[in-house]
């Protein structure tokens, strides 16, 4: 009796490893997770008491479906200050979570038959998006050290090419997208007329300095580009779920039109957080970013001392390295490192790479530290 669309959704690698992961640790098991993505900081104290304001306020009630004015004005101002983009509020739609506007996208663009070009290794629930949508994904390599180039998507376009999916920095590698690829890839979109979803949920913690929004370049891209982002990595608030995004406004119209029949207006209470992290101080984001910026040197040297072959993340919060000499798939390796030395990482296969593993330094260094002492350890016997 269920529905052939729910039957064929894979439920996310990423939240069963981080869940039993968890529930280890309830049964007094010392499990170290480098799983689920978020940061292990506390949502800064301006924010929260935001939120705390807006309940005393009796903020509960109904908003307009694609976000409060205010916030919409916030987010229109964010993309001119960091990112070089105008749009309008009109142009821009506040969500459930940045997934939840990644979801719309695909459910408002892509028709059965469409083909969505997906850059691997890609975000676990990329993929799931657009067999929802109907529409056929079409897998981009990337080069040695991830990187999607204009090459990579050239080859892959056709008369059925709808949009392109450029995730820069990168879940799960960490990689950016070279700036002259941005451009060609721009050129592409424009001479080929597909849409590009670019999703920069993690583009504060690019530790190389050069991430251009590809909207930035010029009103032709623009056109064509949904520019994807949310407070939940920048600013701690994974749990407040606020996504938002800029496009044209008959876009925007149309995905405002889903969301008014699935999840209507997201929370009051988080919008107002959102406003605050928005336009209150940026220092905790700072802090947050050089804390990560250390942790990944300290990851990426350590697992390649120990044999596993790791290129650098320049960006997010993640390692993924190669496993292959290992003689095991991702599943395995991850199902028996988690049984035997009580570390949780994710399977590369979740990413449509069966010879990595994903690690996550969202965690303290001497959480860090043990983990990989384990990894190292256990290597050693396997």
């Amino acid at each position: 009796m269920i529905s052939s669309k729910a039957k064929n959704i894979s439920p996310s690698a990423t939240l069963a490893i981080d869940a039993k992961a968890k529930q280890m640790r309830k049964e007094g098991k010392d499990v170290v997770i480098f799983g689920a993505g978020e940061p292990d900081f506390n949502t800064p104290e301006n924010i929260k008491q935001a939120a705390i304001k807006a309940i005393n306020n009796n903020f509960t009630r109904y908003t307009p479906v694609g976000g409060i004015p205010e916030l919409k004005k916030a987010v229109s101002e964010k993309f001119m200050r960091d990112n070089n983009i105008s749009y309008e509020p009109s142009e821009i739609l506040i969500s459930c979570g940045g997934k939840h506007t990644l979801f719309n996208i695909a459910m408002t663009l892509l028709d059965k038959g469409d083909e969505a070009l997906l850059p691997v290794p890609y975000w676990v629930s990329y993929e799931e998006m657009i067999k929802l949508s109907e529409a056929n994904p079409v897998f981009c390599n990337t080069d040695e050290r991830f990187k999607l180039t204009a090459k990579n998507v050239e080859e892959k376009i056709t008369k059925k090419t709808k949009l392109l999916i450029l995730n820069s920095p990168c879940n799960p590698t960490g990689a950016v997208v070279e700036p002259d690829e941005i451009k060609k890839i721009a050129r592409l979109a424009v001479d080929n007329n597909f849409y590009v979803v670019s999703d920069e949920v993690y583009e504060a913690f690019n530790y190389t300095g050069k991430n251009p929004s590809i909207a930035s370049l010029n009103e032709e891209i623009k056109k064509l580009t949904i520019t994807v982002n949310a407070v939940s990595k920048t600013y701690a608030m994974t749990g407040w779920r606020i996504g938002y995004c800029g496009a044209g406004k008959e876009i925007i119209s149309a995905m405002n039109a889903l969301q008014s029949h699935s999840t209507s207006n997201p929370s009051n209470i988080a919008q107002m957080a959102a406003l605050e992290a928005l336009n209150g101080p940026q220092d905790s984001v700072k802090t947050m970013v050089r804390e990560f910026d250390s942790r990944r040197k300290l990851m990426h040297k350590r697992l390649n001392e120990m044999g596993l072959s790791c290129v650098e993340p320049e960006g997010a919060f993640y390692a993924f390295p190669d496993i292959s000499k290992t003689g095991m798939k991702s599943m395995d390796f991850a199902s028996k490192l988690l049984d035997e030395a009580l570390v949780a990482v994710v399977p590369g296969i979740a990413f449509g790479s069966d010879n990595h593993i994903r690690l996550s330094y969202a965690a303290s260094v001497q959480e860090i530290e043990k983990g990989l002492d384990r990894i190292e350890g256990w290597l050693r016997k396997n």
